[in-house]
């Protein structure tokens, strides 16, 4: 296990509620915090494309630091995409306008899975560098989250070809290639435990695991599909001695499987109750959430009165970081962010 003097603010009040111990208020930082709704980050992206900003070390960690400190955030997450794993193994992807990410070669067959590489994650170092810059920016005074995509969400955007509804090809590999499916996943944990134990090495103080899609399967299919594959990319990643926070949309009815992974925390998006979805983990460990996103559109009273009904359903106990229940989306006031920030921090003292 790595020494935990990796870490660059494991004292953080952040870190101190992702093991569930005890804090002064609950800390806040939003999912996103960095995107287009930032007039900083438009400018950035007048220069660079998204996987330019990614590439480079010094522009990544800019626009980390300026989101983090614009709003006046507990944590930074470090600006990458989930998607720079799939390059280094050997399938490329481009951003098409509206559409999101497009694989160029879909993986269908055992074929494609067997051409896939899983000995150059040391080339995603910029990655890893640029958490070192903001690392060395902020010291001991905010923590720095590095994150990858979890095994399934990836392994979909491999096998769909990019976003999807129904998810059928990865499915029906599931279901009817089940050793091809498993090899898969197992190649995408080697590459990505590396790729974010790197950024532990770099400084970060907690790993966040996105697991964006994974609410489109029935318990029956994470638990024998995906959740063996994902506690090892958990475990792995605990023993660098940084905190896991494990999030994933839509996924009520498979949070107590998501908790078996073991992870620190378990993300809760908006659509459960914040003291239900802490329920269905027996008030054990620790929670991230669950403001609606787009409640960040609304009136000041609207979004406060929703701000605090959630602190309210937390309780006060040890272990609640508040967050979204998703990323900021496009268009979002900064104004509203801002506010949000400062009055969870301002009331949300336990």
């Amino acid at each position: 296990m790595l020494d935990l003097k990796v870490m660059s603010a494991p004292q953080s009040r952040f870190v101190k509620a992702c093991r569930a111990q005890p804090v002064d208020r609950t800390p806040v930082w939003f999912m996103r915090q960095a995107g287009r709704y930032m007039p900083e980050y438009g400018a950035v992206r007048k220069q660079y494309s998204l996987i330019e900003i990614c590439q480079r070390p010094k522009v990544a960690a800019e626009v980390t630091i300026t989101a983090a400190e614009i709003l006046g955030v507990d944590a930074a997450i470090i600006f990458a995409d989930l998607l720079l794993p799939l390059e280094v193994m050997g399938l490329p992807f481009h951003f098409s306008a509206g559409e999101g990410p497009v694989i160029e070669k879909p993986v269908r067959a055992q074929e494609d899975v067997d051409h896939l590489r899983t000995d150059r994650a040391a080339d995603l170092s910029y990655v890893s560098e640029a958490v070192g810059l903001v690392c060395r920016h902020f010291g001991d005074r905010l923590p720095v989250i590095g994150f990858c995509g979890a095994p399934f969400t990836l392994a979909s955007y491999m096998i769909e070809g990019g976003g999807s509804r129904n998810y059928i090809h990865t499915k029906k590999m599931m279901y009817s290639s089940p050793d091809t499916w498993g090899e898969l996943l197992r190649k995408l944990v080697a590459v990505t435990s590396e790729y974010a134990a790197e950024q532990v090495r770099a400084g970060a103080d907690a790993i966040q695991v996105f697991d964006s899609w994974v609410g489109c399967l029935s318990v029956e299919d994470y638990r024998r599909y995906v959740l063996p594959c994902t506690t090892e990319l958990v475990r792995k990643l605990q023993a660098t001695g940084a905190p896991v926070i494990y999030f994933g949309t839509d996924t009520a009815t498979l949070l107590p499987s998501m908790q078996e992974t073991g992870a620190d925390v378990i993300g809760l998006d908006w659509r459960i109750p914040l003291d239900e979805g802490w329920a269905k983990l027996d008030n054990k460990g620790a929670v991230q959430g669950n403001l609606d996103p787009v409640l960040l559109f609304a009136g000041w009273p609207e979004l406060k009165s929703r701000a605090q009904d959630i602190l309210r359903r937390a309780g006060g106990r040890p272990g609640h970081i508040f967050n979204l229940g998703h990323g900021i989306l496009p268009e979002t006031p900064v104004e509203n962010v801002k506010a949000l920030a400062k009055f969870i921090q301002e009331r949300g003292t336990l």
